[in-house]
């Protein structure tokens, strides 16, 4: 409570301590209003014309008179709007909390209700309104909602009608501004005069927009310059202001006369980032000296909230970008195996973290799939998943064993720093044999759903997380049967502070089980509503962490759809490869891509005869392409030239690159794989 000048304490009077009048009440002013206001904008000297409050004490109403909130101590003379005091139960609040005061609307000195002292009443509802504005504009986090708090607040408690105009581009930061100065209306808001049947004419909103100008450039050297670097909110009335209010809002925009109008630049840290316009109606009292401190106190709250929204936006558009670029765009369709990926992050507030998956192509049409875990979520954690997964992927470009990637990624991650440790699954499939090999490293073991319906957890080597060291890691082979479905995933999803690791993951598996029986026992259910589903599982309490979610469904290639051989590196080889070609494609009823594969067979099986020591690999595969591939025992990749008139050979791949719908060539740990497609004609 503030304390009375003439309290019973034995202190001197307020009126005997001249040091003291500068400020006064306040100490105890700041006392009531920390509690409602944490921040309050810088000191702004107040107009000659503030009221200084009297050391009377306060009038005492009479009984008959209606209740009298507690007397506000009115602006400081140092601080243009001290701290807010409390919302007396009398204010009324509108659906958001926010009190709602009309500011100068009732009389034309701006009075709200009678009383002895109505110069001390208007100020202490000022007060309240500017409490209760500023709080409503804090709460925006972004901003558009910062803009429209603002106008929400003011209108129509202090306004009729609100321009919003802001820097475009808003400058982040420390980034310099773009030349020219260019301000765009960023939001409007305004009432119109309705006349309701047999009531008085009240303010009801207005849906038709503002004739307001939607650009305008802030030339050098003019009026509408001159008011924005002043930065302090001025009325409408004088010529310059005139002048900066028709170069703003345009000419076809009917500006008020008198004090009807207060233009408030919007100053943030670093610059001004914008303008604010405050317009009132011919029937409404116009705007008093004191309501420039209030414009001021309003354009710099929001101005302060732009600032931190643009920051914000900027980092949280950094974040998303990081992570993005972090995952794979899209998942390849490799032969034999179709995939589905889902990654949510740990909160809103938190849309990096270290979780990630991956699939990655390898020679013989077999993928490899990848899930891991970087500790925490952060931008730190994102990186060093970004430099893991990266090393995954040159590691799998090498066809190393499943157990030899976490071998080196563990060795990697020691490379980056202490304490950078994370937990991965690594599985290679080979939709030929039907098997898959998988090698774990710390992580939660896959589930693997078979097609009629029973899900099991695979059992596998449970290892070390990477980045321990000196830790072996080991590597299973499983059967793969066509039609089942792998689900890798994170501990996020089967994990939280309700409970532990173990029952997550009985409960996604029998969520699987669940979800599998709908779809009956020879059909699987489709991959993506079966990752939206397991995915439904998490409750209001189970998100603690990022999620990834790789699921898998195992096609296979049946052994009718594979032709494989081995020829002995000699001049014979290209003739017996195009024979043995020749008999699959008839076997398959291809005949007409038969001039096409001996033409492009026997251009790979010369280039490897030439540099194999060991027996050539050929193999040709039949799914929705065909697919040949050739092995050999030499690591150097062949690439593509552009051979001279003169050149006797070197024409060989530039005829699989016109020919072929895709083509490559992938060193293996023995050598490489030279592979082309062609699409099947109908």
């Amino acid at each position: 409570m503030t304390e009375h000048p003439t309290s019973h304490e034995g202190r001197q009077p307020l009126a005997a301590r001249p040091h003291e009048r500068a400020r006064p009440r306040q100490e105890a002013t700041d006392a009531e209003g920390a509690a409602e206001t944490p921040t309050v904008a810088p000191p702004v000297a107040p107009p000659a014309s503030l009221p200084v409050p009297s050391p009377a004490s306060p009038p005492v109403p009479s009984p008959a008179s209606p209740p009298v909130p507690p007397p506000v101590s009115p602006v400081s003379a140092v601080s243009p709007i001290s701290p807010i005091s409390p919302i007396s139960p009398e204010t009324p609040v509108d659906a958001e909390g926010s009190a709602v005061v009309a500011v100068g609307a009732q009389s034309p000195g701006g009075v709200l209700g009678g009383g002895p002292d109505p110069a001390a009443r208007r100020e202490g509802e000022r007060l309240r309104f500017v409490g209760a504005a500023t709080r409503r504009i804090a709460r925006g986090l972004d901003l558009d909602e910062i803009v429209l708090g603002l106008c929400r607040a003011t209108v129509p408690t202090f306004s009729d009608e609100i321009l919003v105009y802001l820097r475009d581009p808003l400058p982040v930061g420390d980034e310099r501004p773009v030349a020219p100065f260019m301000l765009r209306l960023r939001r409007t808001d305004r009432l119109r005069l309705s006349d309701l049947e047999g009531e008085e004419l009240v303010l009801v909103p207005d849906p038709d927009p503002t004739p307001a100008a939607e650009l305008c450039e802030v030339r050098s050297g003019g009026a509408l310059a001159e008011i924005l670097r002043g930065v302090r909110p001025v009325f409408g009335d004088s010529a310059a202001a005139k002048a900066a209010l028709r170069e703003l809002l345009g000419a076809d925009h009917p500006l008020p006369g008198g004090l009807r109008a207060v233009l408030a630049p919007l100053r943030g840290r670093r610059r001004v980032i914008g303008a604010a316009v405050f317009l009132r109606r011919p029937e409404r009292a116009g705007f008093e000296p004191n309501d420039l401190l209030v414009a001021a106190q309003l354009a710099t709250h929001t101005a302060l909230g732009i600032d931190k929204a643009v920051l914000y936006g900027r980092e949280a558009y950094i974040a998303d970008e990081l992570q993005r670029t972090m995952l794979p765009d899209s998942l390849p369709q490799p032969t034999g195996v179709r995939l589905a990926s889902r990654y949510l992050p740990a909160a809103e507030t938190a849309r990096v973290g270290g979780d990630w998956y991956d699939a990655i192509p390898l020679p013989g049409s077999r993928v490899a799939l990848v899930v891991g875990d970087v500790m925490g979520h952060s931008m730190t954690s994102a990186a060093i998943m970004g430099q893991l997964r990266t090393t995954a992927q040159t590691l799998a470009g090498l066809d190393l064993p499943p157990q030899e990637v976490l071998h080196h990624l563990d060795e990697q991650a020691q490379r980056l720093g202490e304490n950078r440790m994370a937990t991965c699954m690594y599985a290679v499939y080979d939709p030929v044999s039907h098997r898959i090999t998988v090698a774990n490293a710390g992580h939660p073991p896959p589930i693997l759903l078979h097609l009629g319906g029973r899900a099991e957890v695979l059992r596998v080597p449970p290892g070390a997380p990477i980045g321990v060291g000196g830790v072996d890691f080991e590597a299973v082979e499983l059967d793969a049967p066509a039609g089942a479905t792998l689900l890798l995933y994170t501990d996020g999803l089967v994990e939280s502070r309700l409970r532990d690791v173990w029952t997550g993951i009985e409960q996604l598996r029998e969520r699987l089980a669940a979800t599998a029986q709908l779809t009956g026992p020879d059909h699987a259910p489709p991959l993506e509503a079966l990752c939206d589903d397991v995915l439904d599982m998490l409750g209001p309490g189970d998100r603690d962490d990022d999620i990834a979610l790789l699921a898998a469904r195992f096609d296979g290639i049946a052994p009718s759809d594979v032709a494989y051989w081995f020829l002995e590196p000699e001049d014979a080889a290209p003739g017996r490869a195009r024979r043995l070609a020749r008999r699959a494609l008839a076997r398959w009823d291809l005949e007409e891509l038969t001039d096409s594969v001996e033409l492009l067979i026997s251009e790979v099986v010369t280039n490897a005869v030439r540099y194999a020591e060991r027996p050539v690999t050929l193999r040709l595969l039949r799914t929705d392409v065909l697919r040949c591939e050739v092995g050999d025992d030499s690591p150097q990749l062949p690439r593509q030239r552009r051979a001279r008139d003169t050149d006797e050979g070197g024409r060989g791949l530039f005829l699989v690159n016109r020919l072929a719908r895709r083509w490559g060539a992938t060193r293996l740990s023995g050598g490489k794989v030279v592979w082309f497609e062609l699409g099947l004609r109908t």
